[in-house]
């Protein structure tokens, strides 16, 4: 493991997920998942996540995209946090939702509000 990439990689996972949301992912790592979890680190916060070449809120548009159609809920609504921290609006969200009805499909893009929606009521109570 790369240590500096490691580092790099906690601190914008932190950033875009918040502290809370990875502490806890890697107080609960135990002996079996603890080498996916720095891998995740690594390679996707700090290798990928890392360069500059993309700005973060591009990134998190690309992921909400991306995440919608491989119907991943549970990480679909930690990276619609993470956009919204990121500068995606809730308007741009909507938009990228849009888009995926359009092209992967209306079942995705109809889970896809319904957890934005979710995301967006327990953020308004808060």
């Amino acid at each position: 493991m790369d240590q500096k990439t490691h580092d790099k990689g906690l601190e914008i996972r932190k950033a875009v997920l918040g502290e809370a949301y990875v502490n806890n992912a890697l107080k609960n790592a135990d002996s079996f998942n603890k080498p996916f979890q720095e891998l995740v680190t690594e390679y996707c916060w700090g290798a990928v996540w890392g360069r500059e070449e993309l700005p973060h809120k591009t990134r998190s548009m690309l992921n909400l995209a991306m995440i919608s159609i491989l119907n991943r809920p549970h990480e679909l609504k930690a990276h619609i946090k993470g956009a919204l921290t990121n500068g995606v609006s809730r308007d741009e969200i909507r938009e990228i939702f849009m888009q995926v009805a359009i092209y992967a499909g209306v079942p995705a893009g109809v889970d896809s509000f319904r957890i934005a929606r979710e995301v967006f009521a327990e953020l308004d109570k808060a």
